[in-house]
């Protein structure tokens, strides 16, 4: 991949991004010009992903959701830990995306993987609650995220784990020991990421902190492609059902 694909990413981010209609629709028309280069330049712009992946405590045969998994990129960070899970289902509307998970699947000779087609604040897993529940920056571009994270905590198993890794900015005042972004950050990266349509929010740690138990929480600033001296502020989030 190089400067021109990322030249052709950046314009269907930022000059021609998806418009109305359903959200169906939206990532579909984002999206299916970015498919094929979209984990290249995704994996320069979204930090964090590893490490929450890494993080997640799911014990052998245990069932993963990875809720607006895309192209199902995040199943390579399981690495050994992969084959002794009964199932890892990446979930999401946009189907240029899981187009490119299947074959990755099918490349990757994963037995144990699969997509579906789904809406993450309504999709049921037809075996019941599973072991853990993942968003990778995906949250940001659910509208109704904190439906999305209730109806995680619906399909998680009693003491079943969450992780989440997105962008977000904090509260004004946030809670004691949570990290106080400057009022240009506050400001600079919900505006330049709208026009994507992805609305990081300084509500998403304070409603992980009371839905969910948290077992590690870290704050960061990543570097973003083309924005040499700029930081867009993440974060990872291990938490388990209460």
């Amino acid at each position: 991949m190089g400067l021109l694909t990322d030249l052709r990413l950046l314009y269907h981010m930022a000059v021609a991004p998806a418009k109305g209609g359903p959200l169906e629709q939206r990532l579909e028309t984002l999206y299916r010009h970015q498919a094929d280069a979209y984990d290249d330049f995704r994996r320069r712009l979204l930090h964090g992903r590893e490490a929450m992946m890494r993080g997640l405590e799911v014990p052998a045969g245990g069932r993963i959701l990875d809720l607006g998994g895309g192209t199902g990129s995040n199943v390579e960070y399981l690495a050994d830990r992969l084959d002794p899970l009964h199932s890892v289902t990446i979930v999401d509307l946009c189907p240029s995306l899981l187009r490119v998970a299947e074959e990755r699947i099918r490349r990757k000779g994963w037995v144990n993987v699969k997509t579906v087609q789904a809406d993450a604040t309504t999709y049921e897993p037809p075996d019941g609650p599973v072991d853990a529940v993942t968003f990778s920056y995906s949250l940001t571009m659910i509208p109704d995220w904190f439906r999305a994270l209730d109806h995680a905590a619906h399909l998680l198993r009693p003491g079943g784990f969450l992780g989440v890794t997105d962008f977000y900015v904090s509260r004004k005042w946030p809670a004691p020991g949570l990290r106080t972004h400057s009022r240009f950050q506050r400001f600079f990266w919900p505006t330049w990421f709208s026009w994507d349509n992805v609305f990081p929010s300084a509500d998403h740690l304070p409603f992980l902190q009371s839905r969910f138990a948290t077992v590690r929480l870290e704050e960061h600033l990543g570097k973003m492609p083309f924005l040499p001296l700029l930081r867009a502020p993440y974060y990872i989030f291990l938490g388990r059902k209460m």
